[in-house]
């Protein structure tokens, strides 16, 4: 709550909402954030409610109802569309389909044919169609959630080493810190591509989609921590100086608590500063991949496999590069805004009067 922030936590926080563009940023992202963990209610081939002969079913974070319970006669998942059309003509009830009645790995082939097909709003594909007749607007949604998602846990990962490694090279020093920027410049110069290339080479193919989402995170974290690590030395060995730090070692505290009890708070500065870059590294590292094929495992919606078809696909089926592309834009740049509003309300130099 607001009256157990620090006054000078507080302080940022007020310049940051004067920052308009960034704190509107802010808003937008939370609401989208808000939208896309709720994206099974408007974006998803599960109805919201059935009624069927006066009993309510809520089929869309529940297990799979077979169409033998509506009497379609088959046992597999209800095609709720189908169902709906079906209760319509016979009265027996009714369905509730979200917005977006698709989910992104539906193909709704038209004629049996797999192909792209413009935006048609009669059939629920507002953004049309891409080359396996797949819904645009559900693999963006729910591609953009997977991309940040994938980002939270990229940027907390690279913060968590980072911080340790960081924190203790800056308070340790000597040989401790000798060793680690050593070992940090080779590792830093082992090329990044090919090292994602190579170990995607060798995973089998019959690896589940989490394990190799997993794979290509973890690849990813260990090429992209080394940056953090020496934000965290330099502000670390400044901070260890200080008189706070010399009392807090008089008084017995342990070298755990006197890191992240005392140093590690005063440089927060630091570290939310590059929170929102963080992120935007990520999305574009994993979509980059992604378009180049070596990153999320098919048939994982993604905005990189959609800027792959759009660029492919680029004069007969053009909305699908538009789709991806303005998606991408949009996101990279709220998050810019957000970052560079942090930045400047954080700023040291900006609000502090040196004498």
């Amino acid at each position: 709550m607001r009256w157990q922030l620090n006054p000078q936590t507080l302080k940022k926080i007020d310049r940051f909402k004067k920052i308009k563009v960034g704190y509107m940023s802010f808003l937008i992202l939370a609401a989208l954030s808000v939208l896309l963990a709720t994206a099974e209610l408007w974006v998803n081939n599960r109805a919201l409610i059935v009624s069927y002969d006066e009993t309510i079913y809520f089929p869309t974070y529940g297990a799979f109802i077979p169409g033998s319970t509506f009497d379609l006669g088959y046992d597999y998942e209800t095609n709720y569309r189908d169902l709906k059309a079906t209760l319509e003509a016979s009265q027996r009830g009714w369905v509730i389909l979200p917005l977006v009645p698709y989910n992104p790995f539906e193909s709704d082939a038209q004629d049996g044919i797999l192909r792209p097909t413009p935006p048609d709003p009669e059939r629920g594909h507002f953004l049309g169609t891409d080359t396996t007749s797949r819904d645009i607007l559900a693999r963006l949604v729910y591609g953009t959630r997977t991309a940040l998602l994938f980002a939270l846990a990229f940027m907390i990962s690279v913060y968590f080493i980072g911080v340790v490694i960081g924190c203790s090279m800056g308070y340790f020093g000597g040989a401790f810190d000798l060793i680690f920027q050593r070992f940090i410049e080779i590792w830093s110069n082992v090329p990044f591509l090919y090292m994602v290339i190579i170990v995607f080479s060798i995973i089998p193919i019959e690896s589940s989609v989490a394990a190799r989402v997993i794979i290509l995170l973890v690849v990813m974290v260990l090429f992209s921590w080394t940056s953090m690590t020496y934000y965290m030395r330099t502000e670390t060995y400044k901070e260890k100086s200080r008189d706070y730090v010399q009392a807090a070692r008089v008084l017995g505290a342990g070298t755990l608590r006197i890191i992240f009890r005392h140093i590690l708070p005063n440089v927060l500065a630091t570290l939310v500063t590059f929170m929102p870059f963080t992120i935007v590294s990520a999305i574009s590292a994993v979509t980059a991949l992604d378009f180049l094929g070596f990153g999320l495992p098919v048939p994982t919606p993604s905005l990189g496999e959609l800027l792959k078809q759009g660029t492919g696909n680029l004069r007969t089926a053009p909305w699908i590069v538009i789709s991806a592309f303005t998606t991408l834009v949009m996101l990279l740049t709220i998050v810019t805004f957000i970052g560079e509003a942090i930045r400047e309300s954080f700023d040291p130099k900006k609000y502090t009067l040196y004498r």
